[in-house]
């Protein structure tokens, strides 16, 4: 197979739908995981040219391994790994249970810790490939009410990073994308949210989670848009490590790279005089 074989997680929605129609209306052929069977079938029905869809709970790790081999087996290389799958959380710190924040960093951290752990040995067989992970501007700047959703995008972008420079001399390109708010329905029924109200917290994390429901549907973001911006990203010749999309990703991780100046000028003199002599 001479087309680029794309493997983009949980396609069933949102950005990732959106991405595997653009990538196979590029002529690529796009492999998509989804966690219904019957999405499964619907999907391999209507894309017997261009794509073909497994079943995957990017939660379980012996699942993982099955697809990813079932995948080379078949289709023999995987050239673009995008982990798109993840979920929502809303919540503040003290709210959230132990339990929700491993449901969080499971889907959002372990999973795609995994799946990119899996899928590097076919990458260095072949000296070549490409790993996009979907993080979001939450995976730069926190929000009160949104902690545990950014303490997961944070973890994805460290090992990311730390993994670009690792991978860099194999042949093998990462990326991290960064959306803003989008138009899917991130916000909608499949957002999480913390089981435990304090009242106490109704003015931050209460307030963020009004306001990101009250935007369900009315986001400035565009995910067909978005979708072609990765595309030609993966397709360009030197792609950049982090693709910020949206205006609201822009203005949101500019005012944290200007907190992290000012924190890094005001102490300055402290951190200077904090060795040995």
């Amino acid at each position: 197979m001479k087309k680029k074989i794309w493997l983009i997680t949980g396609i069933s929605s949102g950005l990732g739908n959106a991405l595997a129609q653009s990538a196979m209306e590029s002529e690529c052929f796009v492999i998509g995981t989804f966690r219904n069977q019957s999405q499964v079938d619907e999907f391999n029905a209507h894309n017997k040219e261009n794509g073909f869809a497994f079943k995957l709970d990017i939660t379980n790790q012996a699942d993982i391994e099955r697809t990813v081999d079932n995948i080379v087996s078949k289709f023999e290389r995987i050239d673009v790994l995008v982990n798109n799958a993840g979920v929502g959380f809303v919540g503040a710190i003290e709210e959230t249970s132990m339990e929700e924040v491993r449901a969080v960093f499971e889907a959002n951290f372990f999973g795609t810790l995994k799946l990119t752990q899996t899928v590097l040995p076919f990458m260095r067989k072949e000296k070549n490939g490409h790993i996009v992970q979907i993080s979001s501007h939450g995976g730069i700047k926190a929000f009160a009410g949104f902690g545990i959703y950014n303490a997961s995008k944070f973890a994805l972008e460290g090992f990311s990073e730390a993994l670009a420079q690792e991978v860099a001399p194999l042949g093998i390109k990462v990326s991290i994308v960064e959306p803003g708010p989008f138009r899917t329905n991130f916000a909608g029924n499949g957002l999480g949210q913390a089981h435990s109200v304090i009242d106490a917290y109704s003015e931050t994390a209460g307030a963020f989670r009004t306001k990101l429901k009250g935007v369900d549907g009315k986001q400035e973001g565009d995910p067909i848009k978005a979708s072609k911006a990765i595309i030609d990203l993966v397709n360009s010749e030197n792609p950049t490590l982090r693709l910020p999309l949206g205006k609201v990703a822009l203005i949101t991780i500019g005012m944290k790279l200007d907190s992290v100046k000012t924190d890094l000028e005001t102490n300055r003199k402290t951190a200077e005089n904090a060795v040995y002599e």
